[in-house]
């Protein structure tokens, strides 16, 4: 095993290349089967500027892998079109000039079949330079497809994510799918506290360890963390209409300058995808349009209304070294991921008794998202996926129910605006011991 600086990560020797071309198709296909119930309109709706086309996710996860491991490593690799690599790059500055993000549903060409087309020329050629690559470069070719597969995993989830703020923005409200497994049927727990005692903690990923981390995980350091409580589970739909319903949105004493202008700017009253029919209230799902499950942890909130909420409570959000204190001792990791093909945070069912750490909603922290102690980014245009946003961004922990569960890790840090509702994101309350 060998390992980099700025990012930790097993590499096999080319004796297993066929596992990893296994590994490569397996993750491939689970991005095409999240696309499978679109119609051909869908791919191409930018429906807001943090949202990306189908379309557009689809062929930059395939740019990636020929951006960084085909060009450099594959001999005689031609592009399909020399034009895809200025179209189809994200952020990445160092390496060309991106294509404007708010501009991607723009691109009406090339087309829903040329993109597909696009992956299959990429996949047969990572299929050529799998089965036999330059020995020189083998191990640098296994820690950037490693690299490549965890990135079209986020770009998974985010396909999700996008996919429901598209269709959500229908007054027909159109189902994604409507064959999602029910949600299971689970006695309803009342919040309960967790106490844990101060003192000095190891936070972060051990880079000597074994698999991968993004490089802004590493390097574990010594934080010292006062001694606290945590809830046993996030807040529930029913207990943030409580905060609805006492004036949540109404009253400037519990919220940030910064959210309060948010919400009268935008005129928030309820987290995002809600609405209220003949008394009741309901949310959009990828399932379409149902009652809101009371029990069931609040989804789509930004941190300026978690930190609300947790005001008008009498508490605080976690910071993520107490989230990582607390999910680092809990059993190994269970809890609605993707896998269990809900779509939709449930109530806790396997997940109960680890406090539904991981999986269901994304759990802000009150902890700016920033730079471990001795952190350094990795080298090259590959410095640009994490070290250039550590400003302005909110760190969120344990994943979602649209996030791949061999995706996330203890250690594992997330990270969105403060004001961002789309993605799968809730919360659970803290306070001092």
């Amino acid at each position: 095993m060998t390992s980099t600086p700025g990012m930790a990560i097993e590499t096999p020797d080319s004796a297993h290349l066929k596992d990893w071309l296994r590994e490569y198709q397996r993750v491939r296909d689970a991005s095409e089967s999240l696309c499978a119930p679109l119609e051909k309109e869908d791919y191409i709706v930018q429906s807001m500027n943090d949202v990306s086309p189908p379309k557009w996710h689809l062929a930059h996860v395939s740019w990636f892998f020929e951006a960084f491991l085909l060009t450099p490593f594959l001999k005689d690799y031609r592009t399909l079109d020399p034009a895809y690599d200025f179209l189809f790059n994200s952020y990445y500055e160092t390496y060309g000039t991106p294509f404007p993000r708010a501009n991607r549903g723009l691109i009406s060409r090339p087309t829903v079949d040329d993109v597909y087309r696009y992956r299959a020329h990429v996949d047969d050629a990572m299929s050529e330079l799998l089965t036999g690559p330059p020995a020189e470069h083998v191990e640098e070719i296994e820690r950037r497809l490693t690299l490549g597969l965890h990135h079209e995993q986020q770009h998974q989830e985010l396909l999700l994510m996008d996919i429901k703020h598209i269709l959500a923005q229908n007054p027909l409200f159109p189902i994604y799918r409507n064959d999602l497994a029910p949600a299971p049927e689970c006695a309803f727990r009342e919040l309960g506290w967790r106490v844990y005692p101060g003192g000095v903690r190891q936070i972060g990923h051990d880079e000597a360890g074994q698999g991968f981390a993004y490089d802004h995980e590493m390097p574990r350091h010594r934080q010292f963390v006062e001694a606290f409580e945590i809830a046993d589970r996030p807040i529930t739909n029913g207990e943030f209409l409580e905060f609805m319903r006492a004036g949540g949105y109404e009253k400037p004493d519990y919220w940030l300058s910064e959210g309060w202008q948010r919400v009268k700017q935008e005129g928030w009253t309820c987290p995002l995808y809600w609405l209220e029919r003949e008394g009741i209230w309901h949310y959009f799902t990828l399932g379409g349009l149902m009652p809101v499950n009371l029990e069931a942890p609040v989804c789509h909130v930004s941190y300026f209304e978690a930190d609300a909420y947790a005001h008008w409570a009498g508490a605080r959000l976690p910071t993520e070294a107490e989230w990582e204190v607390v999910a680092e001792g809990l059993a190994p990791r269970q809890g609605n991921f993707v896998e269990q093909d809900h779509l939709q945070p449930t109530v806790a069912g396997a997940s109960a008794e680890s406090g539904q750490m991981f999986g269901d909603v994304w759990e802000w922290t009150g902890s700016a998202y920033r730079p471990y102690p001795g952190f350094k980014k990795l080298a090259g245009s590959l410095g640009e996926y994490n070290g250039k946003f550590m400003s302005g961004q909110m760190v969120l922990r344990g994943g979602c129910c649209a996030t791949p569960q061999d995706h996330i890790r203890t250690t594992y840090r997330n990270f969105f605006p403060p004001s961002a509702r789309w993605a799968f994101s809730g919360f659970r309350l803290a306070r001092e011991a």
